[in-house]
């Protein structure tokens, strides 16, 4: 088995999805992620893929070609649904649609747009009634 193929397994294995939700070079699980109550952090991926954990789930950006398209998501791990979009933010900021989110749910938005490299990427998830959390930024 390659090594891209085997880091996107545990990529997708740590991120609680699976390979068909996950970009084929969601790669590189260097970091250690916390337990999903634990304040936000970085969770580790390539430069084209950022997650952070979050206290109910995980964020994630992830930047794609063939087609190109910018995605992102997030998995609800714990606590009561919410209402929430989610973006990106580079030079302007995108959001989806409003969404409801339960928990063992994954909601995605995707822009289907070539994406300039040499920018910073940011996920954005705007939870009704709190504030928005955010990636760490992506680039290709």
């Amino acid at each position: 088995m390659s090594r891209r193929i085997a880091l996107s397994i545990v990529a997708c294995v740590a991120a609680g999805g699976s390979l068909l939700a996950a970009p084929a070079y969601a790669a590189d699980s260097g970091a250690s992620a916390q337990s999903a109550q634990s304040a936000p952090s970085l969770a580790s991926g390539s430069d084209r893929v950022k997650c952070t954990s979050m206290s109910n789930g995980q964020l994630c950006i992830s930047l794609n070609t063939s087609p190109s398209r910018i995605e992102v998501f997030y998995t609800k791990k714990g606590g009561s649904a919410i209402k929430a979009r989610l973006g990106f933010r580079s030079s302007s900021t995108s959001y989806g649609p409003w969404k409801t989110i339960s928990t063992g749910e994954r909601a995605n938005s995707t822009w289907n747009m070539s994406y300039p490299c040499g920018r910073k990427y940011v996920g954005l998830i705007q939870v009704s009634g709190q504030k928005t959390f955010e990636t760490p930024a992506a680039t290709c």
